[in-house]
């Protein structure tokens, strides 16, 4: 199984789009799973030139369609993010979203996760069993 690496992209620091998918990437691994991860096409810069959100948008649908779940990272609200939990709940992929402990997540993002955990940690091993 692969596990797409959902999170905010555009406007972050390469450490806040890299840190966290290269601990999940390992502590997956250490369970057999692989990952989907969509910084290996960074258009950080480029969202506006012409072309470029449909090559991002596409690319990242057909890597979610292929995933067999999702984590989702969501630090701070994050459009992109949540195009992405909406497109892989109505593809029927599990979706576990990291969301912190001290704000509520959106009404949105409650619907459609399959599990809302607080840690990296914590979404690493609810992908063996998403509630």
């Amino acid at each position: 199984m692969n596990v797409y690496l959902a999170g905010p992209i555009n406007g972050c620091t390469d450490a806040e789009c890299n840190d966290w998918r290269a601990y999940a990437a390992e502590r997956l691994a250490e369970q057999g799973v692989g990952v989907i991860d969509p910084m290996v096409r960074d258009y950080r810069g480029r969202e506006l030139e012409p072309g470029i959100a449909a090559e991002i948008v596409e690319n990242d649908k057909t890597d979610i369609s292929g995933a067999g779940a999702m984590i989702a990272n969501c630090p701070k609200p994050s459009v992109g993010t949540s195009m992405e939990v909406l497109f892989a709940h109505d593809l029927g992929i599990p979706v576990v979203v990291v969301h912190p402990a001290d704000l509520p997540p959106s009404p949105w993002i409650i619907y459609h996760a399959d599990a809302i955990v607080h840690s990296m940690a914590d979404a690493v091993a609810a992908i063996g069993a998403p509630a």
